[in-house]
């Protein structure tokens, strides 16, 4: 049998300039709609060597035929925020596409510093509003992504929404680490999502996994700056929330402000968090094992879990946290249900279990992480904020 011709749709046939300067948006329509409309496999080609300046767009599925986007040079973002209608969420969304692989080595560049400063996380005299995700994927199936660099997004650098059978590999995200609320890669509502060989560093989570994703894999991921890597927050406002079957293997985390832990929101959020009511998220059956790595702070390890729904089944196997400097590190332990295996250091103080009740549970399955080198507050944490 012959092999399937695949066609070639270069923005630059479509007018685009590449110049950084002219506004590249309508040939970038143009060439996908072409690209997404062609009955035989489709190449979507950004050239190396130029800056393509971008408008807010949806590169809208389904398509005809599989396709392929080879970025090899730079999308930049207008530093307008008149750019971005009010509602605007998002820069470069990609709706309903299925088969679809991002490739190229090149970069998409959110030109961000504009929405950190006027953050209210930033100037406190500011009020708040929300900032555009620089690469969004909502209900994409057999997505892969590789070989791209994604930097300095306004919010959120990569979110994948509603989305199956996803790959990542190889993908570069930078961000100051000052830079408010720029999560490196942010998963919700999705299945089969697999993240590796990848370098991320931002101002927030490296890697946020929230409610309704399931089989979630991260391997082979250096993080720092950020926050660390994160599962949640969830049960906002007393919601059901629903992780499961996640794991992060081989990770090295370095100058991160906490290493692997699970957040959900206070059942009150005022400064007393004096409610009882039981949270409608629950964790358990979790393994931390083989974590190595320093703290910056006396509190390694953090349980903090609810008396009306303690954390059960944790699993600590062949754990060995140090303090950067002089000093022991302790973990404190709140109505957890511990399992020790191996050797485990810091463990939790017979004594020191007692009752939180301000704190709401959450429900999640399985990290494996190991090579944690963490020179801020803490490492392994379950907590509720």
């Amino acid at each position: 049998l012959s092999a399937v011709a695949t066609k070639t749709f270069d923005v630059d046939s479509f007018g685009a300039k590449g110049d950084g300067i002219k506004d590249d948006t309508n040939a970038f329509k143009k060439a996908w709609k072409k690209a997404c409309s062609s009955t035989t496999p489709a190449v979507f080609r950004v050239a190396k060597n130029k800056k393509y300046l971008v408008t807010p767009i949806t590169f809208e599925g389904p398509c005809r035929a599989s396709l392929t986007m080879q970025i090899s040079g730079t999308i930049l973002a207008s530093k307008q925020e008149s750019k971005y209608k009010k509602d605007e969420k998002r820069w470069l969304r990609v709706d309903r596409v299925d088969n679809l692989a991002i490739e190229g080595g090149g970069v998409i560049d959110g030109n961000g510093e504009i929405w950190w400063r006027n953050s209210c996380k930033v100037n406190k005299t500011l009020p708040c509003k929300d900032a555009p995700t620089a690469l969004a994927f909502y209900k994409c199936t057999s997505l892969m992504l590789n070989n791209l660099t994604v930097q300095n997004a306004q919010k959120i650098h990569i979110t994948f929404d509603h989305c199956e059978n996803v790959q990542v590999s190889k993908i570069q995200v930078t961000a100051p680490g000052d830079s408010p609320n720029t999560d490196g890669i942010h998963v919700t509502h999705t299945q089969n999502i697999k993240i590796s060989d990848s370098i991320i560093g931002t101002g927030d989570d490296c890697i946020s996994i929230v409610n309704g994703s399931k089989n979630v894999q991260a391997t082979g991921i250096t993080c720092g700056p950020g926050h660390g890597i994160s599962i949640g927050s969830l049960g906002s406002k007393n919601s059901e929330a629903h992780v499961s079957d996640v794991k992060v293997d081989g990770a090295k985390l370095t100058g991160t402000t906490n290493g692997v832990r699970i957040k959900t929101w206070q059942i009150d959020r005022q400064h007393i968090c004096s409610s009882r009511k039981e949270s409608a998220v629950e964790i358990k059956d979790v393994t931390y094992k083989n974590i190595s790595g320093t703290s910056a702070g006396r509190d390694a390890i953090i349980f903090k879990c609810s008396k009306s729904h303690p954390c059960e089944g944790v699993v600590l196997k062949d754990i060995n946290l140090t303090r950067v400097h002089d000093g022991d590190v302790k973990a404190i332990c709140n109505n957890v249900e511990l399992t020790y295996v191996g050797t485990v250091i810091p463990r939790c103080s017979e004594n020191i279990v007692q009752e939180q009740p301000m704190f709401s549970t959450y429900r999640y399955q399985i990290i494996n992480t190991n090579e944690l080198t963490i020179p801020k507050p803490f490492s392994v944490a379950i907590h509720a904020y």
